[in-house]
């Protein structure tokens, strides 16, 4: 169970103001909303029965469903990762996600390979950095056009956006969003975002200190399940902003990276469902094999907008279990942290 710490207290005192003018301003359309369907976001658009949504602000089209990238490198044979990758491009995912750090780069590596042959063209490369300085993300972001094996990355974020001092480093004069413009001018990278897992008051602060420098995210990715909607949620916090703003949403850990599907409060499908219902550009999800990727192509094609009956009735189940966040470790605890265990990564 998460402790509150002096720190964290002061930064709700910090943050209270800034979400009270948000919230004022979108509960009464956005919170309730997201539980409805959102016609805007739901175009009749699809490709090989997968439907496509908008990307915020940048009116690109993208996948409902996205391939999550950190899977791919967990995956024992490098040859079935590179038929996962594919397989999802061919049946109509375009969204993919990957990071600079996941598997010690052997995931960007592999969907790279996985790419040649004419197969970057069907995608929406999305990739991430860790480096908080002008010159370490530069040279992160050269690596990850390396592994990647393309000329350049539709959607880069800055990944891990988890300490209350984050937002400031990366907006510093020499700090990472200085590397991604120079990028952006260069063609290497088209879009800018950011993601993380641990709270909403800092996903705010990003927010924040982005519109004090009159700059506008284009996508942010964070938790959104059935035990967020309970808990510290990003959903109630953070999703009516992205929404005010047209910032296009990227759901992740639809499944709370597993620790869902441990309650055996609900099943997988009706997590992806869950998801799906809210305003989301993509829901990500990782995908270790063919019949997992399969049931998320499954799924995606045959979605019809929740009812709020239903969506009640899937909150009702997962309500007792959410209450301590012991199933979202990811904000809970360190265990997801991969820069708090690797500090020079942000360097």
């Amino acid at each position: 169970m998460k402790n509150p710490t002096p720190e964290g207290e002061n930064q709700k005192k910090k943050t209270g103001l800034t979400r009270r003018r948000f919230l004022e301003t979108t509960v009464g359309t956005a919170v309730a909303g997201s539980l409805l369907p959102h016609a805007s976001a739901w175009a009749a658009d699809a490709r090989n029965g997968v439907p496509y949504r908008t990307l915020g602000n940048t009116g690109e089209k993208v996948s409902s469903i996205g391939l999550g990238g950190y899977h791919i490198g967990m995956q024992s044979d490098e040859q079935e990762s590179i038929r996962i990758i594919r397989t999802a491009l061919d049946e109509g995912i375009n969204f993919l996600d990957n990071c600079w750090d996941y598997n010690g780069g052997a995931s960007e590596s592999r969907m790279g390979k996985a790419l040649q042959g004419g197969y970057r063209q069907k995608a929406f490369l999305m990739t991430k950095i860790d480096s908080h300085t002008k010159q370490g993300a530069t040279a992160q972001i050269n690596e990850c056009l390396r592994r990647l094996q393309t000329d350049h990355i539709d959607l880069l974020q800055f990944h891990e956006v988890i300490r209350d001092t984050d937002p400031e480093a990366i907006f510093a004069p020499n700090g990472a969003l200085q590397a991604a413009l120079a990028a952006k001018e260069q063609g290497k990278i088209r879009y800018i975002g950011f993601t993380g897992h641990k709270s909403p008051e800092i996903h705010l602060k990003m927010l924040n200190t982005a519109f004090a420098h009159k700059f506008t995210f284009n996508a942010v990715q964070m938790p959104l399940n059935l035990m967020d909607a309970h808990y510290d949620s990003f959903q109630k916090l953070v999703l009516p902003v992205l929404v005010e703003h047209n910032i296009g949403v990227l759901g992740m850990k639809p499944m709370g990276a597993g620790l869902i599907l441990q309650t055996k409060t609900v099943e997988p499908v009706e997590c992806l469902q869950y998801a799906l219902n809210l305003p989301t550009s993509v829901v990500i999800t990782g995908c270790d094999t063919l019949p997992i990727l399969q049931q998320a192509l499954q799924t995606a094609r045959t979605f019809r907008p929740l009812s709020q009956e239903q969506v009640a009735a899937l909150l009702a189940k997962t309500d007792k279990a959410a209450q301590t966040g012991e199933h979202e470790l990811y904000k809970t605890a360190h265990n997801f942290d991969g820069t708090i265990m690797n500090p020079q990564w942000l360097d």
